[in-house]
């Protein structure tokens, strides 16, 4: 993206998110993402590096999910501060979670990359952490009632 793209993307999210808790909670978990990436350039291994890429792939189809969620919040509940609406908390909580549990699968897959030697269970614990990913953004999703693709 250019930079005229993305000075109208970060409109178009100053618009839908506002400035507050939920484009925090949103670039945060895109921020995830990006970490998850950066560490497959580093993957020598083959397989391992397909196991990791069907994850990553995985993961970022639920970036529009958490987008979803955060832009339904923020019409909720405008944020342009760090205060968290009680009525929404469990949302955030739930974003939050996502956000920490998808940092740990990108140092799970740092980790993975960084072993020597052929890895016996490829990228099961990596796996596991990604379920976690998702299981908090279908919490989120539920506390607020949307689903995906709604």
């Amino acid at each position: 993206m250019g930079f005229f793209g993305a000075v109208r993307q970060g409109r178009k999210d100053d618009a839908e998110l506002g400035k507050g808790l939920w484009r925090r909670a949103h670039d945060r978990f895109h921020r995830g993402l990006d970490r998850y990436h950066q560490v497959l350039e580093g993957v020598e291994d083959e397989q391992l590096y397909g196991e990791l890429v069907a994850i990553a792939n995985e993961l970022a189809d639920l970036s529009s999910r958490v987008r979803a969620v955060c832009v339904e919040a923020q019409l909720r509940s405008p944020s342009d501060g760090l205060d968290i609406p009680g009525s929404l908390a469990g949302v955030h909580r739930a974003l939050s979670k996502a956000g920490n549990s998808l940092a740990t699968t990108a140092e799970a897959a740092a980790m993975l990359r960084l072993a020597v030697g052929p890895v016996p269970v490829g990228a099961a614990s990596v796996r596991r952490r990604a379920e976690a990913v998702y299981e908090h953004v279908e919490e989120a999703e539920r506390l607020l009632g949307t689903k995906a693709g709604s």
